[in-house]
């Protein structure tokens, strides 16, 4: 979805003016269309996430006519698994080791997917900072994968990451997704769940699995991402 700078304005809670003065200084991903400007939401996302700057939640609302639900990030860490102690002394080399490890069918070439996480990263750090990064490929439908995967990482030693807070990355949430809509919902959440200081906390510990686990889940819950199972 392509949104107006009026979406932008409601979703940041700040005047129209102001996001044209960001598009302005270039300090904000935006295209112009027929002489509009228009924004990408997983973009905004990002670029909000990186910057601590609060957005309301209707910005992970998606039409009601969209089919395929969208799983919990619990779900799909679970999917994707944890892992720990994972080696690289640099971002390229840690991101190799990443998706070495990484549970995905037989027949996605890895290859060609650690290259377009590398691109990826190229074109802009996916470090959100405090430590953590979401590495993603631009255009998820290229992987043809069924199920969208986030698989959880812990560094063995932090790395420059390129994160706009400066700090070394220590966890990274590398998200594989079966169709651009399920990846920007996935993405969306994951931003604004990792916003939540119990995740931090877990994640800094860093906690076993399960207790990652639970506190995510609880997060979910408490933004009303996810229904309780008790319901």
């Amino acid at each position: 979805m392509q949104l107006t700078v009026h979406d932008v304005a409601k979703y940041f809670n700040v005047s129209e003016r102001t996001v044209c003065r960001w598009v302005d200084q270039r300090i904000i991903p935006a295209y112009k269309i027929n002489d509009l400007f228009r924004f990408n939401r997983a973009e905004l996302l990002e670029w909000a996430t990186a910057r601590k700057i609060n957005v309301s939640p209707e910005i992970f609302e998606s039409p009601a006519a969209e089919e395929n639900v969208v799983p919990s990030i619990a779900e799909s860490v679970k999917a994707g698994g944890i892992f720990f102690r994972i080696k690289g002394a640099d971002k390229k080399t840690a991101l190799k080791n990443v998706v070495d490890i990484m549970k995905l069918p037989e027949n996605v070439d890895r290859n060609f997917l650690f290259d377009v996480l590398l691109a990826r990263e190229n074109m802009a750090s996916t470090g959100i900072g405090e430590g953590i990064a979401i590495p993603h490929v631009r255009n998820p439908v290229i992987l043809n994968v069924k199920i969208p995967v986030i698989t959880l990482c812990f560094l063995e030693k932090p790395i420059d990451f390129g994160a706009l807070d400066k700090k070394d990355v220590f966890c990274l949430f590398t998200l594989v997704s079966p169709s651009p809509r399920v990846h920007l919902q996935l993405i969306s959440k994951l931003a604004f769940t990792l916003k939540n200081p119990n995740v931090r906390k877990v994640l800094e510990k860093p906690g076993t699995r399960e207790e990652i686990l639970k506190e995510i889940e609880k997060a979910e819950l408490t933004a009303g991402f996810a229904r309780n199972p008790k319901e």
